[in-house]
């Protein structure tokens, strides 16, 4: 196979026109260790540059006040990435390596019995909060734990859905939300007619009945117990959502899948769940969900 040859000088983007030594070669074919060290000046230049030198580190300059500001925040990037790695050593070492059989066997397939819709929010992991091992849920997870509806067009939302109930034939779709939604403030902040090319604002209009029926019920609440209010309708305007799809509401009417809905309060750290009452729901229009086996965890 042909040697893969070095580039080497290239344009860094982030380099101001400097050009970036990426390596070199000798004549035996081995390549030139290089030493890169990055510094920012944070009076004179936002931007990172990366210098290169062939020298071993020992033989290089005395670094200035902020140049050594400068890698004492690389090396603390640096540490940030050492909590992951031990992380994965951890997982390795602790639950991979001890179910072993488990693991080599999810190497050659999924079968999950849910699919769960949750929020993008760094504090709502539903592996952590509700105990979900590898191989027990496919997941998506956005802004607000939104689904649109089928005639709204492809979205990652819609196509993970069709995955999960089609190919992988999950028999729970669980969409779950959370107290202190920032997704559902910025519906509930956003002004109707306000022209935006905001993603934010296209995605979130996703849950606008949802704010419309919160209005309607709780327009004598604060903004704040609104918002709350909005949180938990907007999973269950979801929930209907869920039914405009054909091939979701067929299985839903066979009893092959079932639709629920949760919601994680973590400033009390309390959990509520329900499951979509499909015939009561399809008698009353399909515009309003009638739920079952409503459970509250604290």
């Amino acid at each position: 196979m042909a040697a893969l040859q070095p580039t080497s000088l290239s344009k860094h983007p982030l380099s101001s026109g400097t050009p970036t030594i990426f390596g070199s070669r000798v004549q035996s074919g081995d390549f030139l260790p290089t030493h890169f060290r990055y510094w920012t000046s944070f009076r004179s230049n936002t931007g990172v540059k990366l210098k290169a030198s062939a020298e071993p580190p020992a033989l290089t300059r005395e670094l200035k006040g902020d140049e050594q500001k400068g890698i004492m925040e690389m090396e603390s990037g640096c540490d940030l990435f050492d909590k992951l790695k031990n992380g994965f050593l951890s997982f390795k070492n602790h639950k991979y390596m001890e179910n072993l059989e488990r693991y080599q066997a999810l190497a050659k397939g999924q079968a999950p019995k849910f699919m769960v819709i949750a929020c993008a929010d760094s504090r709502v992991c539903p592996s952590t909060i509700l105990g979900f091992e590898p191989g027990e849920a496919f997941m998506v997870r956005n802004v607000a734990n939104m689904v649109p509806t089928y005639e709204s067009g492809p979205s990652e939302t819609n196509a993970a859905l069709e995955f999960a109930v089609n190919s992988l034939e999950v028999e729970n779709v669980f969409i779950i939300g959370h107290s202190c939604c920032g997704g559902i403030r910025a519906l509930m902040s956003m002004q109707d007619k306000a022209e935006s090319s905001s993603f934010i604002r296209s995605w979130v209009i996703v849950g606008k009945n949802a704010k419309l029926s919160t209005k309607a019920a709780a327009s004598n609440l604060s903004f704040d117990q609104q918002c709350t209010h909005c949180e938990k309708e907007s999973i269950n305007n979801s929930l209907l959502n869920l039914l405009t799809y054909p091939w979701i509401e067929e299985k839903v009417k066979k009893g092959m899948l079932s639709l629920h809905g949760g919601y994680y309060d973590f400033v009390n750290c309390t959990f509520e769940k329900w499951t979509l009452d499909y015939k009561g729901s399809i008698m009353n229009g399909k515009n309003r969900v009638l739920v079952k086996d409503r459970l509250f965890w604290c």
